[in-house]
């Protein structure tokens, strides 16, 4: 899908759930947590919601904010993305 089309898919503001998953540590939440941060000033806490695998080998992270531009949501992404921590997101 092309960056126009996407953006004409969304009307900002809006809430926007992001998910990293990564294998299974204590950290996990904190890692994803500080990245989206970076990008959404003043996200709480309480905007996370972190789940484990059915083996626990694994952990999914689920952080809804505010998106504010398709900039911003790329920004996040292409950050997780360079995260070690991280092996795949949605």
């Amino acid at each position: 899908m092309s960056d126009d089309k996407t953006e004409t898919l969304l009307a900002f503001p809006c809430e926007f759930p992001i998910k990293a998953i990564g294998k299974q540590r204590d950290d996990l939440d904190a890692i994803v947590f500080s990245i989206v941060l970076k990008h959404v000033p003043g996200l709480s806490e309480g905007s996370v919601r972190s789940r484990p695998s059915s083996k626990g080998n694994y952990s999914s992270i689920t952080v809804t904010f505010t998106a504010t531009s398709q900039a911003q949501i790329e920004a996040i992404y292409h950050d997780f993305k360079a995260c070690e921590q991280i092996t795949m997101t949605l």
